[in-house]
């Protein structure tokens, strides 16, 4: 099997068992527009944004259910499905004894261009059933997400004398180590909405279980075998609550959301193993392979305007996200969104995003459309594409009554 399929069916794998899961949104309609929602989410998905909106609604909506949400993206940003798949034939072909100096060199380039590189796979789902009200509006909602984390570490110590040996053996001693986190919640969004000194306002609270699960992986570049990704895995339990608040008048609209109020420090098992070079049997190394996810309340503001033909909305992520140590995951999205209505039966979307913690990110844009054929049902499609290596594609069919 190549490498390609390998390392794709190992992120999969990983995200799998924990419970298909993704992205912290997984919704069609926001990720199309660049992933906002602060205020421009309805009563339906505002579990995912803002449980404030919760509170909003028309007055003809009894009840709606999303059944359900699905979402898929990958970023491969340094190529290192392709750099990897170059290594492991190289690493398969070379004959120890009698190599081929121009293999060799290859190799050496090989090793050199996966220096750094990383991968990522989300994959997620949703479902909610919401009961828009007068007193206190309700959603409850279920929501499951993995994401997973690959990354080479080249091994540059040998030292057999021979600079073509070092390489075969530095190849040999080299591996690639995995990651993964997947959540599942359960909750129920409650909010209000009232007028206050004239002013329109809602707020709302999401109480939530999470049970959360990490895994740790860790073979050669070129030997590894998928059905050991689950053996090094551990989960736990845990409450966790969501707020947010909204103001508007008229179609202009400022919200405030706070996500994962609760802090949590989640320690991945240690996977322990031990390499030894079929060349040179003194050559040797231990790698333990051990890694902490930072759960930390993520605010978020934003600003729009939402009407019922068209909306235009910005969302600003306060603080960095750090997440898992030993990766270059931090996030701090700036997000920027349209809707365009077309008689309530088609739905034009667009948006763009950016991630601020890292001045060299490519930015992303996404689109998508919505299809609500007689008001019945409503289909939602969005993609996003930040390069040729790294997209995403989500999709939602829900209806409300």
């Amino acid at each position: 099997m190549k490498t390609t399929y390998k390392i794709l069916t190992l992120a999969i794998a990983i995200g799998a068992s924990s419970a298909n899961a993704a992205n912290y949104a997984i919704e069609a309609r926001g990720d199309a527009m660049g992933g906002v929602g602060v205020v421009s989410a309805n009563f339906l998905t505002a579990p995912f944004y803002n449980p404030a909106l919760t509170a909003i609604y028309r007055r003809n909506d009894d009840v709606g259910m999303i059944i359900p949400s699905i979402g898929l993206s990958y970023s491969d940003e340094d190529n290192m499905v392709d750099d990897l798949d170059t290594a492991a034939s190289l690493i398969d072909s070379i004959d120890s004894s009698n190599p081929n100096l121009g293999d060799v060199a290859s190799l050496q380039q090989s090793l050199d261009s996966l220096e750094g590189d990383n991968a990522k796979l989300e994959i997620g789902g949703v479902v909610a059933f919401a009961i828009p009200n007068q007193y206190i509006a309700a959603n409850v909602f279920g929501k499951a997400y993995v994401e997973s984390f690959a990354a080479p570490d080249i091994y540059t110590g040998a030292n057999t004398g021979n600079s073509s040996t070092d390489t075969l053996v530095n190849a040999e001693l080299s591996a690639v180590n995995a990651v993964a986190i997947g959540v599942t919640e359960i909750g129920i969004s409650l909010a209000k909405y009232q007028t206050f000194l004239g002013q329109h306002i809602s707020f709302g609270v999401t109480p939530k279980i999470q049970r959360i699960y990490t895994y740790v992986y860790s073979a050669n570049l070129n030997n590894y075998d998928i059905k050991d990704v689950t053996e090094d895995g551990t989960g736990e339990t845990m409450f966790n609550m969501d707020a947010g608040f909204l103001w508007f008048h008229g179609p202009v609209r400022l919200g405030f959301s706070a996500t994962n109020l609760i802090s949590r420090d989640i320690n991945t098992v240690t996977s322990t193993q031990t390499l030894t070079s079929s060349i040179d049997s003194s050559q040797s190394r231990t790698l333990d392979i051990g890694y902490a996810y930072q759960m930390r309340p993520q605010y978020t503001v934003g600003a729009g305007f939402v009407a019922d033909y068209a909306t235009i909305s910005v969302d600003y992520d306060i603080n960095e996200d750090e997440r898992f140590t030993g990766f270059d995951d931090n996030t701090q999205w700036l997000r920027v969104g349209g809707e365009l209505d077309i008689m309530r039966q088609l739905k034009l979307r667009a948006g763009y995003k950016r991630n601020l913690a890292y001045e060299d990110s490519d930015d992303t844009i996404t689109a998508g459309i919505g299809i609500s054929p007689l008001n019945l049902f409503q289909l939602d499609i969005g993609g996003s594409y930040t390069n040729e290596n790294s997209m995403g594609v989500y999709v939602n069919f829900l209806g409300s009554y």
